[in-house]
């Protein structure tokens, strides 16, 4: 109930869309190769900027 109106940090919206797109990646993979390979690239982007946030944190 508290948790309600707490806001996402910005790593957890990074990995919800790593997520998504690590979704999306692999349900393109045997349709469009081209398309697929486009996701994974834009997932791989978002995987090092989640790691550099940890990497501050640390």
């Amino acid at each position: 109930m508290f948790g309600l109106f707490k806001k996402k940090s910005k790593k957890e919206k990074l990995e919800d869309k790593f997520k998504k797109l690590m979704n999306e990646w692999h349900s393109l993979s045997s349709i469009n190769r081209s398309a697929s390979d486009d996701k994974y690239a834009e997932a791989q982007e978002i995987a090092k900027q989640i790691n550099l946030l940890k990497n501050e944190a640390a």
